[in-house]
C-alpha cells in the first residue's frame, strides 16, 4: 500500500483519550484509518465531515491520501483527533497554511478531559441519593 520509502507528512493529532497518528503522502483524496476506508471505520456522517475538514478549508482535498492510526477513546474523540493531526501534517506540508487552519481552530489541542471520579461520590460531582431514615 504506502511504504516507508514515499515521501509523507507527518502529524500527530489528540483529543480526550485519544491520539491519532497521521501521514499525508501525494494522492487522490483516499482517507485510511486503521487499515479501513473511512467510509468503513467511522458510520456517521458528521464524522467523517470533521475528518475531512483541514483538507476541505485549504481546498486540497483531491491532491493526498491520509494514512491514519488512531488509538483510545471513542469514535468521536478519535475523529477529532485525526482532524488535529491532519491540520499539524498540513503545516509541514506547507507552513503558509496557518493562519487558515488557527482560525478555524484546528490547531488547537482540545484540552477538555473527563473529570476524575471523587471519593464518597458516584461519579465526579454526583453525591449518594438522600436518605432521611
Amino acid at each position: 500500500m504506502y511504504e516507508s520509502k514515499n515521501p509523507y507528512f507527518y502529524g500527530t493529532g489528540r483529543k480526550k483519550h485519544s491520539v491519532a497518528r497521521v501521514r499525508v503522502y501525494q494522492g487522490t483524496g483516499k482517507i485510511t484509518v486503521n487499515g479501513r476506508d473511512i467510509d468503513d471505520y467511522f458510520g456517521l456522517e458528521t464524522l467523517k465531515l470533521i475528518v475531512r475538514q483541514p483538507l476541505n478549508l485549504c481546498g486540497i482535498a483531491e491532491q493526498f491520501d491520509v494514512v491514519c492510526t488512531v488509538a483510545g477513546g471513542g469514535v468521536s474523540g478519535q475523529a477529532g483527533a485525526i482532524r488535529h493531526g491532519l491540520s499539524r501534517a498540513l503545516l509541514q506540508y506547507n507552513a503558509e497554511l496557518r493562519p487558515q487552519l488557527k482560525a478555524a481552530g484546528f490547531l488547537t489541542r482540545d484540552p477538555r478531559m473527563k473529570e476524575r471520579k471523587k471519593y464518597g461520590l458516584k461519579a465526579a460531582r454526583r453525591a449518594p441519593q438522600f436518605s432521611k431514615r
